[in-house]
Formats: structure tokens, sequence, C-alpha cells
């Protein structure tokens, strides 16, 4: 199938575009990003999309991240669209935990932020079926559970925004096929070819591996990620429900689970349940492991009247007799 059929195969199926959209389209200079403009230039004319590129240099490689800006530039130029550029220290990204996670939300909070300034409600980025396959991988190493495994997912709304990812579908090769056909040299990051990354080792070395066992292994755990995603989804929705039904608010900052209706529900809804809280008061699950939720659990089931199993982001559980309560510690 031709990429562009492909591509708007998959912006129908997740029901990614809407006629009229406008759109911040994510854009590093590499393969992935330079076909997703292209592509979504193609067929902005029919949707009457209004498309706007914004770039952010990280300066993680010298010379070579200012090539990938003026690289970027040219490419707004050529193709007559609208882009906005920044840049951040690189000492800035180094400070404390990860490179990689602190460059996305550098990413997107820089996404974002051109987003509300182009009244913008939807962001493209240029995600791919290796991409998913490597990103099931390394958390299926780590233990992720089934929201980790669901991969990374075609559509996501995050506050404001909507992220779309209309490759998805689309694998590495095919999009440097297309590339090569339309005489188009993407930047290069040689970053992804050095092993101290634990994505590149799963690219370079363990994905290879697994190919001599399944020669489509890429389509399989892409296709792994879907189910897992349709079926989280209905678990989700029923955690949900759950929790609006049990949940008992004290004082803004603190939820109550009577025990006695938690111990009633499902594991799973159980467990569901105990996200959903701390979510509420933390605003995401990022740093909520399986251990907390099995201390959690622990606390509800075995601990006795009184207890208390502190979480990250200053939250906290206590038990009592009949209830069990999650709330923000004082500073």
């Amino acid at each position: 199938m031709p990429l562009l059929n492909k591509f708007r195969k998959t912006i129908r199926e997740y029901n990614l575009i809407d006629k009229g959209d406008k759109i911040v389209i994510g854009v590093s200079g590499g393969a992935d990003s330079v076909a997703l403009t292209l592509l979504l230039k193609a067929i902005s004319k029919e949707l009457e999309l209004s498309l706007h590129i914004a770039h952010l240099n990280h300066n993680l490689r010298g010379e070579d991240s200012k090539r990938d800006a003026d690289f970027v530039l040219r490419l707004s130029q050529r193709l007559n669209l609208p882009v906005s550029s920044s840049e951040i220290s690189a000492s800035d990204l180094r400070q404390g935990g990860s490179l990689e996670e602190a460059a996305r939300k550098a990413r997107l909070g820089f996404f974002f932020k051109i987003a509300k300034e182009r009244k913008a409600a939807k962001i493209a980025l240029g995600h791919n079926l290796d991409d998913q396959a490597e990103t099931v991988l390394m958390r299926l190493i780590r233990g992720s559970g089934l929201l980790g495994l669901s991969g990374i997912l075609p559509k996501r709304k995050m506050g404001n925004f909507t992220i779309i990812r209309p490759l998805l579908d689309v694998t590495r090769s095919e999009i440097e096929r297309f590339l090569k056909s339309r005489r188009i040299k993407p930047r290069q990051d040689y970053t992804n070819r050095q092993e101290v990354f634990f994505r590149n080792r799963i690219r370079r070395r363990l994905l290879p591996e697994l190919s001599a066992y399944n020669k489509n292994i890429k389509e399989s755990l892409a296709r792994a990620a879907c189910n897992i995603a349709i079926d989280y989804d209905y678990i989700l929705s029923q955690g949900l429900r759950s929790f609006k039904r049990l949940r008992r608010n004290k004082a803004g900052a603190k939820i109550v689970f009577p025990l006695a209706r938690f111990y009633k529900l499902h594991l799973s809804l159980q467990q569901m349940c105990l996200r959903l809280a701390f979510k509420e008061l933390k605003a995401d699950t990022r740093r909520l492991t399986h251990q907390h939720i099995k201390e959690l659990m622990d606390l509800a089931y075995n601990r006795p009247a009184g207890s208390i199993v502190d979480l990250p982001a200053r939250i906290s559980a206590m038990k009592n007799s009949r209830q069990l309560c999650l709330y923000r510690r004082g500073r």
C-alpha cells in the first residue's frame, strides 16, 4: 500500500484529524518528522488544515543541533509553512534525572506553548511502528503493567491539547523509502547509534535477535500493544465508574474509600481505584510504581488500623478501622 494511503487509513481508523483542524507539527529534522510534515502537507488542502512547524534545539550535539534547526527552517520555506523555533541549554537538561526524559518534557512544553499561541488543538508527532515495538519491549523488560504495555497511543488527550501520531502503522524502512523517492535527505542523529541508551540497545541488538524467531516481530509487538490498549481502555472505564461510586471526598486534598465496599471490588478495579486516587491528588501517575500499589494493597488488607504508607509527591495513605484514606501531606 502506498505510504500516503496508509497514512490516510490510520487517520480514519483512529479519527485523528477533522476538517479545518489547526495542527502544530513537532519537527526535529529526522526522517520521521520530515515524512510526517510532507504527508500532512499533502492532505492539507482537501482537509483545510492549518499547519505550523515547531522545532526545539536541545543543543545536545553542538553544531549538529544548529544544522538540524537550519534544515527545519529550509523545509518550512520549501513547503511554505510557518515555523516557530527555540532552543534550550544542554546543561539545564542534564541537571538530574534521565536526559531523554528531560528532553521529552522540554519538547512537549514547547509544543504546548506554540499550540496555545496558534490556537491549535492538536500536536502531531512522528512516532512510527518501529518506535512502538521498541517501546513495548522496553516496558516489558522493566515490568510495566497494562498501561505501559499499551505502548504509544495514536491519540492522547493532554490538558487542552490532543497528541496525534499518524505514522504509528508505518515502519521506519517505509519512511526511509518514501523520503528517498522524494529525494529528501533528512538529518541524522548520531546519538541513535550510541548503545549507552537503552532504546538504542533494544533497536540494534534485541530486535534483530528476536527477528530470528519471528521475522514480523515489530508488527507483532505493535499489534499486541494495540490489543492491550483496547483492553486497558475497557478496564479504565470500569475503574472510573467504580472510583466515582466508591470515593468519599474530604476537604479537597483527601480521598476516602470505605473498606467494606473496597473489598467487594475485583482486584483489578481495586488497584485501578488506587491509581486514580493518586492521579487526582498528583495530576499524573508517572512516579507511582507497582511496588507502591503492592504496599497500598497490603495496607488495605493486612496492616492494623492507624498504619500509614508514604507515596511519592508528598502523598500518603492511612488506614483506620473502616476506611482507607489517600491525602496530600503538609510541607
